[in-house]
């Protein structure tokens, strides 16, 4: 009989090319995404060495990071010089012969849910792109990573890279998660209790009945995540629902190739017995809504807790707290839903499902921002706009705006937000900006009341 295998030994070993001096691996690429901050670098730098790229057909460009998400927008931008990335971009794109969800595409939107969306990530495939939270297409049982840009251009290259084989790590949740606790909640638990760095050198995998139970748009959450924790990457095993849900997708296999590539997905599985280098167990009926305090996602304590003793002083001065200060009530001046974390559609149902008949609290500024155009157009169908708005919130275009700050768009210097992304660090979100990191739950609830506060007593 074969050695019980690994979810993530068997993705690796199904993408050796060959094996190198130094324990050093060639990995198969399947697909390859770029975005306007570093996609024209890499495609340039690729034509002014001659090197034409391996197969444009499985790379793929979006314009995410940069571009404005104001109605009406187009290859204008508040950042400083962000015209040019978009542009230059594009013109690259166009050359090199590769896909494009440009400004205006209706398939346009951040990158790890426009993948998912299309089906462009698929089980048992390896997908990399210039960006750390490539990890969030995990969750449809790839692996999935992010990389610099000299690892970009040798990736399209050649169709491959080179990789020492990474540890691994399972995190088993177990019981049931208590009503308006998240997936994102359990992330931020994992890596409060375990450390920012608690995953490095692994990739994870994703188990248990708690983790079975997810949809797949919250174990996308999950994933996204990994990289907070200093994984590689963050995987769960492809079910029925990953089936399902992947059906009819535009760059999905259908037919009678749907069904060869099901039978395959079936496959892609822990066997009982396998071993990992290490195992961490949580009890999902212990989690709480969650909330950063400080300045790392591992600073983060359940919303009715108080900032901890031994709190490092830096992070407290940064975000204006002490220790032994309650979270619950702290006033806030933003409240922000999007990011490639908790975007999708299930995310603005559950936000809207408590704003709809209440107000933003005076004062307080609200922007919501799909994922994707697609979430935009299936949220508006459903009226989730009209209720944001009628709530106080900005309903905005697609992207990575208030996320990732690159000298464009911010909030008022100093301002305290909640937020539904992703990082807390100085200045994420711009310029003195001081992020309370939380599920979209916890931010619709925090800007009702005008402080952060806890989702479940608007359910009682």
């Amino acid at each position: 009989m074969s050695k019980p295998t690994t979810l993530f030994a068997r993705l690796w070993d199904q993408h050796v090319v060959a094996t190198l001096d130094g324990g050093v691996d060639l990995i198969a690429i399947d697909r390859i995404f770029l975005h306007e901050r570093t996609g024209a670098a890499a495609l340039n730098s690729l034509r002014e060495a001659g090197r034409p790229i391996a197969d444009p057909s499985r790379v793929f460009c979006v314009m995410d990071h940069i571009v404005d998400t104001r109605r009406g927008r187009n290859d204008r931008t508040l950042m400083p010089g962000g015209q040019a990335f978009i542009t230059e971009t594009r013109s690259a794109a166009r050359e090199a012969g590769i896909t494009l969800f440009d400004v205006t595409d209706p398939d346009q939107g951040i990158v790890h849910v426009i993948s998912p969306e299309l089906g462009i990530v698929l089980p048992g495939c390896t997908l990399i792109a210039p960006d750390s939270h490539t990890c969030t297409q995990g969750a449809f049982g790839a692996l999935a990573w992010g990389i610099g840009s000299s690892e970009a251009e040798h990736a399209l290259a050649t169709g491959v890279l080179r990789l020492s084989r990474p540890k691994t790590l399972r995190v088993t949740f177990t019981g049931a998660l208590s009503p308006g606790v998240t997936a994102k909640d359990m992330i931020l638990t994992l890596i409060a209790r375990h450390g920012a760095g608690g995953g490095k050198g692994h990739v994870v995998e994703f188990a248990g009945e708690t983790v079975a139970a997810l949809d797949m748009e919250a174990r996308m959450t999950l994933c996204n995540m990994a990289t907070e924790f200093s994984a590689m990457t963050g995987i769960v095993a492809p079910d029925e629902k990953t089936f399902a849900w992947l059906e009819g997708r535009r760059y999905a296999p259908a037919g009678e190739l749907r069904a060869q590539a099901v039978k395959h997905w079936q496959t892609l599985h822990t066997d009982e017995g396998a071993q990992f280098d290490a195992e961490i167990v949580i009890d999902a009926s212990s989690i709480e809504p969650m909330v950063s305090w400080g300045t790392s996602p591992e600073h983060s304590i359940g919303i009715s807790g108080t900032v901890p003793s031994g709190a490092p002083e830096r992070a407290l001065l940064y975000i204006g707290l002490e220790t032994g200060q309650r979270l619950a009530g702290t006033p806030i001046d933003a409240a922000f839903i999007g990011s490639c974390t908790n975007s999708r559609l299930s995310d603005l149902r559950r936000a809207a499902a408590l704003l709809k008949g209440r107000r933003v609290a005076p004062g307080v500024k609200a922007l919501c921002v799909p994922g994707s155009m697609h979430v935009k157009r299936a949220a508006e169908a459903e009226g989730l706009d009209a209720i944001f708005e009628q709530a106080g919130f900005e309903w905005r275009e697609s992207g990575c705006s208030m996320c990732f700050y690159a000298g464009g768009e911010s909030f008022a210097p100093g301002s305290r937000v909640i937020s539904s992304t992703n990082r807390n660090f100085e200045g994420r979100q711009g310029p003195n900006i001081r992020t309370h990191i939380a599920s979209p739950e916890v931010v619709a609830a925090s800007a009702i009341a005008g402080c952060i506060a806890d989702p479940r007593e608007l359910r009682s």
